[in-house]
């Protein structure tokens, strides 16, 4: 450390003076060579050596040997961060590190050229932060070479003077860090201002119109679960809001999607468990019903809960609901059209889009002919098909598969894709199918839909396989092929608002324009009515608040059920997903055939099949199968999204006898896969004296 020190660089000045005056350019080289090693091992001592440029070099050749190689030792101590540590660092945080790799990804240069400006920063910790980033070597290397140039400019200036100097403080003097901190904050300024004035570029052509007081805070565009939560939220916070709904409150999920999917599975659900009474030791005994009574209790159930999505209800937590259709005509403006043809605009500070998503029904030659059905469509059923065709393979066409086969229709179903449920683990599939061939359904996956045809009276569906084609007959043809997002009519195309399959929105959930803000089906990317809801706080918190704060949607822990019987649940990654997207994982499997409630329920199938980080029991995804897996899933959503591994799992009291059980098991499982061998060994040892 002697020689990385102000008095010995001033008692030794004219020796090295006279040493470069006889050899300039090996002077120069090994000087260089020092810096270069200084700044790559992050030594302390960089400001000293900075100063010994300018008082041996002059202001010249020292602001030039500093400058390169101060940007060379960066980059070298850059370069050593990312392949020492980088790798372990992102396998162990990446996901928490995803934000700030899309950051840097995005404006990585201009913040660091704001730290290079910024000396109060070490330049070492910026080089070490750096490297753990995806920031390519080359930006990091030019933008240090130019960011670094200021600082280096004062203190080789400084090193012209050395002998005047007493100490560092000399060289920065508190007004002289002030200046640098301002020129560093000058970027950031400046892409702020770039940003206000872009958003000013943005409402240009609609700055007429803007209105200089506001009727609403908030208006929201359509009554399923994304507008419903929003509106919730910004009368929870006392603002004027309006909710604006076309058809039925509640949405796609209270009218024709979740709530009667899940009571024509319950009913169905109760027809097989009839005709398994022998499981039970009661004879079996076929179930006589009504199809007609039973599609009756579907629209009963839906009547039940409308009550929790009403007008009135809302209307009571203070939004105003209109009943009507809306189109947006200019950012701050709402078009409403009554039933009775009533027309009124209203202003607004913002507006949520939140139309949601109809089923989509394929371009198929003949079906419109032939007539078709859609999970829309589908409740107003009162005979039931004979023979139903059901046309894909995702979520909702194996729960309406199995419920139709299980209620005694013949059923046909056809997935293009090589199997069921894609999403999904293959084992997982593999498990689907043949619980919907254990009920009847015939499964045709790899099986590509052509036409439709009518012959003497009877429909059919011409698909291919293989290069043949067949014909498949029907009585009803369900489509379920997906769902898309609800985009025309109301105003989007007028706007500019740009829309692909889904309205295009930022990680705020903000349009082309920041005050219009979309949440649900009709901003994806997940079709899943609690994540509309999760949406929904983000949309109506920065639609109200943006201009004081805004928060990013967060997709990290995204958990969804499929409600076949038995019921396949997933939370994060699972081993399809792990290695497409080249992540570490460890397995860990519990047969739920081993569980004492499932088998004394007779539901003694499926598994819970958990992924950790390898040695460590952090989770990074979990798949269930079997009864009631939705639920047990809600313990991994809770530890994922609050940072608990399973060991925390394994040390909760869980109640027995219950299904719960197999989440405890599952850690169980892991921790006897990492049990201390070697301390286990010195444990035997101690036991064995302990007996002498």
């Amino acid at each position: 450390g002697r020689f990385l020190r102000l008095d010995y660089l001033q008692s030794s000045q004219a020796a090295f003076a006279a040493l470069y005056a006889e050899q300039p350019w090996t002077v120069r080289a090994a000087y260089f060579a020092i810096y270069v090693a200084v700044a790559g091992l992050s030594l302390p001592g960089a400001a000293i050596v900075t100063l010994a440029g300018g008082g041996i070099f002059g202001l010249g050749w020292g602001l030039l040997l500093v400058s390169f190689a101060s940007s060379i030792g960066a980059t070298l101590s850059f370069l050593a961060a990312r392949f020492v540590l980088r790798y372990a660092v992102q396998a162990r945080f990446g996901k928490r590190l995803a934000d700030i790799n899309a950051g840097v990804e995005r404006e990585g240069a201009l913040y660091l050229f704001s730290l290079r400006l910024i000396p109060v920063v070490p330049f070492f910790v910026i080089n070490l932060a750096m490297g753990l980033t995806t920031l390519r070597t080359w930006t990091f290397y030019w933008v240090s070479q130019l960011g670094m140039l200021a600082g280096t400019a004062v203190y080789v200036n400084a090193g012209t003077q050395l002998a005047d100097i007493r100490s560092l403080q000399d060289v920065t003097s508190p007004g002289l860090l002030g200046a640098l901190v301002l020129l560093g904050l000058f970027p950031l300024l400046a892409k702020a201002a770039m940003n206000v004035i872009q958003k000013r570029k943005v409402y240009a052509r609609w700055n007429a119109v803007r209105p200089k007081t506001f009727d609403r805070n908030l208006i929201v565009i359509g009554g399923g679960a994304g507008g419903l939560v929003s509106a919730y939220i910004a009368a929870a916070v006392k603002a004027k809001v309006t909710l604006v709904e076309a058809h039925k409150m509640g949405g796609d999920c209270l009218n024709y999607g979740c709530v009667p999917s899940k009571a024509l599975i319950r009913t169905a659900t109760l027809v097989q468990q009839m005709r398994r009474g022998a499981d039970f030791g009661i004879e079996a005994t076929p179930a006589q019903f009504d199809f007609a009574r039973v599609m009756e209790r579907i629209a009963g159930v839906v009547k039940a809960i409308e009550p929790h999505d009403s007008v009135a209800r809302y209307t009571a937590l203070g939004v105003d609901v209109l009943l009507g259709t809306a189109r947006i005509v200019d950012p701050w403006h709402v078009q409403v059209t009554a039933a009775d043809g009533s027309v009124q605009v209203l202003s607004t500070r913002a507006i949520v889009i939140a139309t949601g998503a109809r089923p989509f029904v394929p371009p198929l030659p003949g079906l419109e002919d032939v007539g078709y059905l859609t999970s829309d469509t589908l409740w107003q059923l009162r005979e039931q098909p004979r023979r139903l065709l059901v046309l894909g393979g995702g979520p909702i066409g194996c729960e309406l598969a199995q419920s139709f086969a299980r209620l005694g229709s013949t059923v046909t179903q056809v997935e293009m894709a090589p199997r069921l449920l894609v999403r999904e683990d293959e084992e997982v599939s593999d498990f689907a199918r043949h619980a919907l061939e254990a009920d009847g359904v015939t499964v045709l996956t790899g099986h590509q839909a052509l036409r439709c045809e009518q012959e003497g009276g009877q429909k059919f569906l011409v698909v291919t396989a293989q290069g043949q084609e067949r014909r498949l007959d029907f009585d009803a043809l369900l489509c379920a092929v997906g769902r898309s997002a609800r985009l025309t009519g109301f105003g989007l195309e007028e706007l500019g608002v740009a829309v692909d399959r889904t309205v295009q929105v930022n990680e705020y959930l903000e349009t082309a324009y920041p005050n219009i803000l979309a949440a649900g089906d009709v901003a994806g990317p997940y079709q899943l009515t609690h994540v509309a809801a999760h949406q929904a706080w983000y949309a109506a918190v920065n639609g109200l608040f943006g201009s004081l704060r805004k928060f990013k949607a967060d997709y990290s822990v995204i958990p969804w059920c499929t409600f076949i019987d038995p019921e396949v649940a997933r939370v994060g990654l699972n081993e399809q997903e792990a290695r497409a997207q080249g992540v570490a994982f460890e397995v860990t499997r519990y047969g739920i055939d081993d569980l004492d409630r499932a088998i004394a329920d007779s539901a003694a199938e499926g598994w819970v099949k958990v992924l950790t980080v390898p040695g460590k029991d952090r989770i990074l995804g979990v798949t269930i199968v079997g009864a009631h897996a939705g639920d047990l899933l809600s313990e991994y959503v809770l530890a994922m999204k609050h940072g608990l591994g399973l060991n925390k799992i394994l040390g909760t009291i869980h109640t027995y006898p219950t299904m719960s059980e197999a989440n405890k098991y599952a850690a169980g499982e892991w921790k006897r896969a990492h049990q201390p061998a070697a301390l286990l060994k010195w444990v035997e040892r101690f036991h064995a004296w302990r007996r002498t």
